[in-house]
């Protein structure tokens, strides 16, 4: 009787044991999935184009939001005019964020604040913007705009017939010219806009610009693939400087020519991303573009959009405008 009492008891510890285990290792697994739910990463985390009512106008902006490190967010915010700046921190406040940044190209020298939430893939809040006074805006998540195939391009149409301004037209007083097979702006005013909106392209164009000038080619009326007098100015390969995706892509290499020469810009842009071949070398190669620049035309990434000219940073002259589309 007392061996089998013995028995009896090595039995009842090995079984609690066993069920202190399973309590231990259930608890250890409750424990870390309640810890991967207050790490999940929160929605806010993407891209974001934006749009802000100010003074009866919708001005296209954008945003996007990081995780740094476990505990922190950061991020980067295009505004309606000038590059994208860095966010040191957006801030949580329940279910809700906020960050601040200084001006850049805005008036005044208070700072630019933000607070907004976030439901699934839409966003809402409002700005404080350098002058005081709050604006609201409204946006959307990003499309990825990823492709699945290859395109297969078809035959080079040109865009400028040499003759006149006929496929385009400008976003307000026309100071656009044609002299001599040259489409000319002798000043600063109003940017040109083709008629036509493309999605993916492979566009030629050929330029001149005037010592201390600055213009830009908009893909689909987004991006801004920056025309600018380097030689004379920073002639550094950064991302505001000549053949640049303004405040995103620098080139690997400077490739601008003096003031008054004819340069050239092939450019292909399938999806988000771009190969920017600057008079004869290849500068950008199948980069993504993360967003949209200062100064585009809309925020409405997911959709085809124009060509564009900016016409209002100086005398610019364009020549051999040709675009190739996908037949596929």
């Amino acid at each position: 009787m007392k061996k089998l009492l013995i028995n009896r008891n090595k039995y009842l510890s090995h079984f609690m044991q066993v069920v202190i285990l399973v309590s231990l290792l259930t608890f250890s697994s409750t424990l870390a999935s309640a810890q991967y739910e207050l790490k999940k990463d929160p929605d806010v985390i993407g891209r974001w184009d934006l749009n802000v009512e100010k003074g009866g106008k919708i001005l296209p902006s954008w945003l996007e939001v990081q995780k740094s490190g476990y505990h922190h967010l950061i991020g980067r915010f295009t505004y309606a005019f000038g590059s994208a700046r860095p966010i040191s921190e957006v801030k949580v406040n329940g279910n809700r964020f906020n960050f601040s940044i200084p001006p850049q190209w805005e008036d005044g020298d208070r700072n630019m604040d933000f607070e907004f939430e976030v439901n699934g893939d839409a966003i809402k809040g409002t700005m404080v913007y350098t002058d005081g006074v709050t604006y609201s805006f409204t946006g959307v998540r990003a499309p990825l705009l990823a492709r699945t195939k290859q395109p297969v391009w078809g035959k080079p149409v040109k865009l400028f017939n040499g003759k006149n301004t006929d496929g385009w037209h400008t976003d307000g007083q026309n100071q656009w010219i044609v002299e001599n097979g040259i489409l000319k702006s002798p000043h600063s005013g109003s940017n040109l806009i083709t008629d036509k909106t493309f999605s993916d392209f492979k566009l030629h164009v050929e330029f001149r610009y005037q010592q201390g000038s600055n213009s830009g080619v908009y893909l689909r009326g987004r991006y801004e693939v920056q025309i600018i007098d380097t030689k004379s100015g920073t002639p550094e390969p950064i991302n505001n400087q000549f053949s640049a995706v303004y405040g995103f892509l620098p080139p690997n290499q400077m490739m601008a020519k003096d003031p008054g020469q004819w340069q050239s810009y092939d450019i292909t842009l399938v999806g988000r991303k771009v190969t920017i071949v600057a008079n004869g070398v290849t500068v950008i190669s199948n980069q993504v573009i993360p967003g949209i620049t200062g100064g585009a035309f809309n925020s409405n990434e997911g959709e085809p959009g124009p060509i564009l000219f900016q016409g209002d940073h100086g005398p610019i002259d364009f020549r051999n405008i040709v675009i190739s589309t996908p037949v596929n």
